[in-house]
């Protein structure tokens, strides 16, 4: 396993030498410079991941290190350390790109916690970096879905129904879930890919004018088609492929015709009296349990049976959301594009927040918060705070019961240490292990959160009892 780097540079030889013992026993490779002057050269040489600074050194001045650092584009994070406690100086260090700030003597606990964020930072970003360069292109690659275990798994099996160039797949889920790019991959991955790809949206067509939309009308067939004879969309779609999206929509007589389809290959235009055969592969998907509705009477069981050869469940985001940095950067990208915006990609805080959101729209739900981004997005970069307003999601207290709380302090005092900790646990287990919706019940921002999170020592998963 790859070791990460960290260079000291101060011209104290005894905290050099002090934080380098630790550090080297925490698994870190740890080089000191004590001649600040030679700051550039060492960080040519060892490329380190992390550098610790020092403000206050006899000859020169850290924040102006600094500076020059951030001017010839060294982009690692740097953590300024100093012995004197000047919240100014602070400000002034994070204003000049900084990634913390910590204080002599340092507690290793403390530089710990800083370091793997930094760390946690730096890779977040690397990961971005990759996905924005995967996504210039159109073609639908499997890193485009993203890279979960459960994602990768399924476009696995994808693949290999793909390959067929007449199975009938079905694809199920939630709303919202994108089965129809599943599908999209589906037919780019099929022997068909270079003949005609026919989406159709089974709940948006009139019930009467299914028929024709389906499979066409001869003219005079029905009040309003004196035009000429209209091809129906599977007649549009011989040779390739056609995806009847949400089709627990259709009216059961329309479902006896797409049966024989189904079945023979071939079908009436509504009106006419020629039999017209077509080679069609098709795609279906439902947001419907089709079984439920065959029970309910609402979908033909022959017709489910026909269409269920090959299945494929999609899953929600809430249960993959290590694929929402490349959604996400693949919508903004998206948008921005049309709005001619310079947007480089999105900052690893905002994709903290974003994968801690509950996501009950699914991936159609990101799609849009990722529009409304790019429209009012004047940066280059989208950060946590244009997306605070989704921390106003659905608090499990209410704010009658917050104002009525009491705290009982025991009669010898409490530490405020305690009553934090306390505080952000249960918080914690109420929202079961929800950072986003904790942050809100607290009135924090949910980098205040982790911060106090990671400044108590406070671990958390899911379902956190």
């Amino acid at each position: 396993m790859m070791k990460f780097k960290v260079l000291i540079v101060d011209d104290d030889d005894l905290v050099c030498i002090s934080l380098k013992k630790l550090l080297v026993k925490l698994g870190y490779e740890v080089e000191i410079c004590l001649n600040a002057g030679e700051i550039f050269k060492f960080s040519r040489d060892f490329e380190p991941d992390i550098l610790l600074l020092d403000i206050y050194l006899t000859t020169h001045n850290g924040l102006h290190l600094l500076k020059e650092f951030r001017k010839k584009s060294y982009n690692i994070p740097v953590i300024m350390i100093t012995g004197y406690a000047d919240v100014k100086i602070a400000v002034s260090a994070i204003k000049f790109g900084a990634f913390d700030f910590l204080l002599k003597p340092i507690d290793i606990q403390q530089l710990q916690i800083v370091i793997n964020k930094a760390l946690d930072n730096l890779t977040l970003k690397a990961e971005v970096n990759k996905l924005h360069e995967i996504l210039k292109g159109d073609e639908l690659t499997k890193d485009v879905f993203g890279k979960s275990l459960k994602t990768q798994r399924l476009l696995n099996y994808v693949e290999k129904l793909a390959a067929s160039s007449d199975t009938t797949i079905l694809l199920q889920g939630e709303s919202g879930t994108g089965k129809e790019v599943f599908a999209k991959f589906i037919y780019q991955n099929s022997p068909r890919k270079n003949n005609s790809f026919i989406q159709i949206n089974c709940s948006a067509i009139p019930k009467e004018l299914a028929e024709s939309e389906l499979f066409g009308h001869e003219k005079g067939a029905f009040t309003g088609a004196s035009h000429k004879t209209k091809l129906g969309k599977f007649e549009l779609a011989n040779n390739g492929t056609i995806l009847l999206d949400e089709i627990g929509e259709l009216s059961l007589d329309i479902q006896v015709k797409l049966l024989r389809v189904l079945q023979e290959k071939k079908f009436y235009r509504l009106g006419g009296e020629k039999e017209i055969s077509v080679d069609v592969r098709i795609l279906a998907a439902t947001n419907r349990n089709l079984e439920e509705e065959v029970k309910k009477g609402n979908f033909r069981e022959d017709l489910y049976y026909r269409l269920n050869v090959a299945k494929i469940q999609v899953p929600p985001l809430r249960e993959r959301k290590e694929d929402i940095p490349v959604l996400a950067l693949s919508f903004l990208t998206e948008f921005t594009k049309k709005l001619n915006k310079n947007v480089k990609g999105i900052d690893p805080d905002a994709i903290k927040l974003l994968k801690e959101y509950p996501w009950k729209g699914n991936i159609r739900e990101l799609k849009n918060i990722m529009e409304r981004a790019a429209l009012l997005l004047e940066e280059e970069e989208l950060k946590e705070h244009h997306l605070n307003y989704l921390l106003d999601t659905g608090s499990e207290l209410s704010r009658e019961d917050s104002n009525n709380f009491e705290l009982n302090i025991p009669p010898k005092g409490v530490k405020i240490d305690v009553v934090l900790r306390t505080l952000i646990q249960q918080t914690l287990r109420i929202t079961k292990g929800n950072q986003v919706k904790a942050a809100k019940v607290l009135g924090l921002s949910r980098s205040k959160l982790r911060y106090r999170m990671e400044q108590l020592n406070i671990e958390v998963t899911k379902n956190i009892n």
